[in-house]
């Protein structure tokens, strides 16, 4: 076993890491998840934030394994905090002279293989990594390598922010400051885990599908429809008067009753339909093998569930605008599809608002 050596900014990183003050501190949710995810986007059973301290090394958060901490000569972190702008990769441990006889590897842990991305401060101190360990030899796939780098930059954004609230916390004169404080922290720390799923395919604030998943999806259920020659239908949605919502109510509300009306789209939508935020407080409905009176029929649904949701602010409505087309016609597209449901929306918005319009079916 070979120890990894001693970083030359070892007293500056050192005093990095006892500035945030996470060591031995208990669990929490927004660390917990980001193992999850590593765990789950590179596929191994465990997965560790871990901070290297002068002695050991300490999990802040762990999956798959019950260690707590380890001696700092037996981390595989302590040698991948050497160079802080990349992840450091083990294919296989067993052949690795560093860790060939590691008691990580040799032991009960029967670590085989071992990813790690560097936690780095603003001042570019590695304090720990992220990291992902398997029983068996392997390697991660280039979009695992990104996610697990993006991963950790989240990390390390999710300790300076744990670091700020602590310090807000020490200096705040009244409980109602206090209570102010952590609400602002806890909502940054949601949009710093919401921001994880723009990695993929995800809206970071309503969960639904983002705009680059739609337009995969849309394009696939283009070529789809057209080699089976159903009908594909669009619903765009648009929320009524939403900006005055949030000049009323301020974007914090205003985000809660975008996530309250996307709640209602998927609970509306059937499970073949594909639900997504197409931008700002519009939403926009992919409907496979449905033709214009479903597509109605769903889109009146839709509007009756917003305007009968109970709305704790002030009422909300929805504008629908509904298209359909024979996509085995070699003129349809995507972008067709969304600009005569656009129309449609812009002329139900025209005609009151709160109500459903469908397209010219001129092109049908």
């Amino acid at each position: 076993m070979i120890s990894a050596r001693v970083p030359d900014n070892e007293t500056e990183r050192l005093e990095a890491l006892r500035i945030l003050e996470i060591l031995d501190t208990v669990p929490e949710q927004g660390f917990d998840d980001l193992t999850l995810l590593a765990a789950t986007i590179c596929d191994t059973p465990i997965s560790l934030v871990s901070l290297v301290d002068g002695d050991r090394q300490w999990f802040k958060s762990r999956r798959g394994a019950s260690l707590e901490q380890t001696p700092r000569e037996f981390s595989f972190c302590a040698h991948a905090i050497l160079e802080p702008g990349r992840i450091m990769e083990v294919p296989d441990t067993a052949a690795d002279s560093r860790f060939t006889d590691n008691p990580l590897v040799t032991g009960e842990l029967h670590v085989r293989f071992y990813a790690g991305a560097p936690l780095v401060t603003d001042a570019g101190h590695a304090i720990g990594a992220l990291c992902v360990l398997d029983h068996k030899p392997r390697r991660l796939e280039p979009p695992q390598r990104a996610a697990l780098q993006a991963l950790a930059r989240q990390a390390a954004a999710q300790l300076k922010l744990r670091s700020l609230h602590h310090a807000l916390q020490q200096a705040l004169e009244s409980a109602r400051r206090y209570q102010t404080e952590l609400e602002e922290y806890q909502s940054r720390l949601r949009k710093l885990n919401m921001q994880l799923h723009t990695q993929a395919i995800t809206d970071p604030l309503t969960g639904l599908y983002n705009r680059l998943a739609l337009t995969q999806q849309l394009n696939q259920a283009v070529a789809r429809a057209g080699r089976t020659g159903e009908p594909l239908s669009l619903l765009l949605i648009d929320v009524d008067q939403f900006k005055a919502f949030n000049d009323s109510f301020g974007h914090l509300r205003g985000d809660e009753a975008l996530r309250r009306i996307a709640e209602i789209l998927y609970a509306t939508a059937r499970e073949a339909d594909i639900v997504a935020r197409y931008g700002g407080e519009e939403f926009l409905i992919i409907l496979p093998a449905t033709g214009s009176a479903g597509a109605l029929a769903l889109a009146e649904r839709i509007r009756q569930q917003v305007q009968s949701a109970r709305w704790s602010l002030r009422h909300l409505t929805v504008s629908i605008g509904a298209v359909t087309r024979q996509t085995a016609d070699p003129r349809c597209s995507a972008q067709l599809l969304i600009e005569d449901a656009d129309a449609a929306l812009y002329r139900a918005k025209a005609s009151g608002r709160n109500r459903v319009m469908a397209a010219d079916p001129s092109r049908d």
